[in-house]
């Protein structure tokens, strides 16, 4: 992104303003920060609607990266693609209070902080606005809120059609990606209130959702959706909601009509608390995102980010849980075992020798355990345990029972994990000694080959051997 105009004002909490720190961002006062955007040409008149407040942004738009009066962005900034994270992330979406854009805005910066001065920045790109990332906290919990406040811009009755805000958004000054998040989340909006007016989705005139803030949290949201670049989202059941919501088309149910269609096969549940929940937006934005079941990983961070209702009895918020998926170092390097597992209590220990070694000769046999078990009646028996491909459960089962007395084993195929390894081979005093190195979470280490070891004539010599063999691979 390019640089933003920054200025301090009271953030009111200085704990965000420490995590915002220790994120890498940079320091804009010891109260916080607010992001203005680009200036945007001459100023809209108070009197314009946002359908021409869209086309004026089109036709004289210089803000940093878009050449004035070409609305052809430059080539992305290398900055912003760098921010990208490289570990993979699932983000679970709690919806306590319900969801909408400026909530799901603000519950990811309150996770992610170090994105404030992009998201911000972003929600500006298309309207004469100023963006804030506020704390706030309720009697119950602390996060932050998104805030948008219009300029020089009148904030009554406004209506944008879909085609011109698509146009704004293909002619603006942000990456492919974001412009790309912001058109898909449109299309499920026009769409949903296509199928509601019996009209084309081109038709579509959006009156509450083409409001300056509504494309302002769209586009934030289409910002952050890029930067973090989760792997999956999931979200819990959403709250229904009841009553009416007051409109430009006048009163409608709750959930509104476009909202419900936005939200077919999502489940859904009533907490007995009334009001609109889910507004079209934070629908617009679940549908485009398609949650699906929650991942398992290492929960990473989370954030709370505050609507503008207050609720009785809960937190009017979005909670987001970020989990790291990323299997650990010493994960790494798995694969599916067939385990064959019996016991023997009645077979000599010379035959069983003889039996399990081919046992192990066998093809697609890993290894061969023998443990010392107790059975029926007090017996000492042998247990015995084959490591093996699973491909060749069929053979090695018909070669256990051939090798051994047993009449009953058990099988199963579990997930084995095991470290990155590879052979070397070292030469010490002319003698060839092959090293297996093991990539350790603490370090690379070193394993001589007992079979090549073993030809040292005494101990000594055979520790000797080890030892300077090793040396060179710890």
């Amino acid at each position: 992104m390019n640089r933003v105009r920054a200025s301090s004002i009271a953030y009111g909490k200085a704990a965000l303003v420490a995590r915002m720190q220790r994120s890498g961002m940079r320091d804009f006062g010891p109260t916080g920060l607010a992001i203005s955007p680009p200036r945007l040409g001459a100023p809209t008149p108070h009197s314009a609607s946002l359908h021409d407040g869209l086309r004026h942004v089109l036709g004289k738009c210089d803000c940093p990266g878009v050449r004035a009066g070409a609305g052809e962005p430059n080539p992305p900034d290398r900055r912003y693609q760098q921010r990208k994270r490289a570990r993979p992330m699932h983000i679970h979406l709690d919806p306590i209070g319900g969801i909408a854009g400026d909530m799901f805005a603000a519950a990811l910066l309150d996770a992610f902080p170090e994105h404030a001065a992009g998201a911000t920045s972003a929600a500006c790109a298309l309207a004469p606005v100023q963006c804030r990332l506020v704390a706030h906290r309720d009697a119950t919990l602390a996060g932050s809120r998104f805030l948008v406040d219009e300029r020089g811009h009148n904030r009554g009755h406004h209506h944008a059609h879909w085609s011109d805000i698509r146009a704004a958004i293909a002619g603006c000054a942000l990456p492919e990606a974001v412009r790309a998040h912001a058109t898909g989340i449109f299309v499920h909006l026009a769409q949903a209130e296509a199928r509601v007016h019996g009209i084309a989705p081109d038709d579509v005139a959006f009156h509450e959702v083409g409001a300056a803030d509504s494309i302002a949290d769209i586009l934030a949201a289409a910002w952050l959706i890029d930067a973090l670049g989760a792997a999956s989202w999931s979200v819990t059941a959403l709250p229904l909601g009841s009553g009416m919501v007051r409109t430009a088309h006048g009163l409608l149910p709750v959930p509104a009509p476009a909202t419900t269609l936005l939200l077919e096969n999502f489940a859904t549940h009533d907490d007995g608390v009334a009001g609109e929940r889910v507004t079209p937006t934070g629908a617009a934005i679940l549908r485009y995102l398609k949650p699906g079941p929650r991942a398992a990983g290492r929960i990473a961070r989370q954030g709370m980010g505050f609507g503008t209702r207050s609720l009785p009895g809960m937190s009017n918020c979005l909670r987001v849980i970020a989990f790291d998926t990323a299997a650990p170092a010493a994960a790494q390097g798995h694969r599916e075992l067939l385990v064959v597992s019996f016991e023997i209590d009645d077979q000599s220990g010379e035959d069983l020798a003889a039996g399990v070694a081919h046992l192990r000769a066998l093809a697609g046999v890993h290894d061969v355990l023998l443990l010392q078990a107790f059975g029926k009646k007090n017996r000492l028996a042998t247990q015995v345990q084959v490591l093996a491909a699973p491909e060749q459960t069929e053979a090695v089962v018909a070669a256990c029972f051939a090798q051994t007395t047993t009449i009953g084993l058990r099988t199963q195929i579990v997930a084995a994990r095991a470290l990155p390894r590879r052979m070397a081979e070292a030469t010490v005093d002319g003698t060839p000694v092959r090293v297996k190195i093991v990539e350790r979470p603490g370090g690379t280490t070193g394993k001589a080959e007992a079979d090549d070891v073993a030809q040292g004539a005494t101990h000594a010599q055979r520790t000797s051997l080890r030892r300077r063999a090793e040396e060179g691979f710890a």
